[in-house]
């Protein structure tokens, strides 16, 4: 497992705490994803055996399952990007040199944080929006749109995080 701690330019007086906090709120994020897919998992279970076995129709599972499966992958794509987990492009890494390879890997992470920067903005806007208006969603269930929306701000902030750690310790340019 990759720690955020090690070979860091940011290990200033507090910036240790701060790492290994970080690290520890990204494996909490990952679990209660892990716990969300779980219960996504036995909530679609239970619908198609209530409506299948024993004829009992409802509406809620299909939207109680987005919402999981929507927080577990905003949840943990923190820690995903902490361990370099996500699906990456082997063909250029083959090609180029280690050198090269490693400067597009860190322009790669910059672009990534550039852009996680705005979803987490727009995120955090959705999330005060939702609240401030007390939208609900549009199905027969009206679950509030702060669950999901709040997910997604937490998950892309730690996001931001992780990737600005990253790119701020020249990281990528190092052979994974």
């Amino acid at each position: 497992m990759q720690d955020l701690t090690s070979s860091d330019p940011l290990s200033r007086e507090g910036a240790p705490f701060l790492l290994k906090a970080l690290n520890v709120l990204n494996r909490v994020t990952a679990f209660l994803g892990s716990v969300a897919i779980g219960v996504a998992a036995c909530v679609l279970s239970w619908e198609a055996t209530a409506r299948y076995l024993f004829k009992i129709p409802s509406d809620w599972q299909d939207e109680v399952t987005i919402f999981l499966l929507v927080g577990a992958t905003f949840l943990a794509c923190a820690w995903v990007q902490q361990q370099r987990g996500h699906v990456a492009i082997q063909a250029l890494s083959a090609v180029l040199s280690p050198r090269a390879d490693g400067v597009r890997r860190w322009l790669s992470d910059l672009m990534s944080l550039l852009f996680c920067c705005f979803f987490a903005w727009k995120s955090w806007t959705l999330l005060l929006e939702a609240i401030e208006d007390n939208q609900i969603s549009g199905s027969a269930f009206g679950a509030p749109l702060w669950i999901p929306y709040g997910s997604m701000a937490v998950g892309m902030s730690l996001l931001v995080l992780v990737l600005f750690i990253q790119v701020s310790s020249a990281q990528a340019l190092k052979r994974s």
